[in-house]
């Protein structure tokens, strides 16, 4: 299993892309995301078109856990996300930025 930390002031998404890379890793599997991040970007699908996405950007402290899966070398990520006043939000992630805490990232190579 590859432990894949992002500190303070990285991009998840870019960091977890760049570790891929320099372990050559194509496929896996993302069994945990664990962390908390200052803004993030993910999406959901809309209602009556599943291939259109809504993208959604959230600026503001995030507790973040999640899994997913790499494929030909880049992570798909689905992470529930808990804000202020005990809301959850979910989705694909496309970006999240790591401001005082950080994020962990599990994948397991296959």
């Amino acid at each position: 299993m590859l432990k894949i930390q992002v500190k303070p002031g990285e991009e998840v998404i870019e960091k977890v892309t760049k570790v891929l890379k320099e372990n050559n890793i194509q496929e896996g599997s993302i069994v945990s995301v664990i962390g908390g991040v200052a803004t993030c970007r993910i999406s959901t699908m809309l209602k009556h078109d599943a291939m259109q996405d809504i993208l959604t950007d959230y600026t503001e402290p995030l507790e973040m856990s999640g899994t997913g899966e790499v494929h030909e070398g880049k992570p798909h990520i689905h992470a529930v996300l808990g804000r202020e006043g005990n809301v959850a939000i979910f989705g694909h992630l496309y970006s999240a930025k790591v401001k005082e805490w950080f994020v962990n990232v599990y994948v397991i190579p296959s």
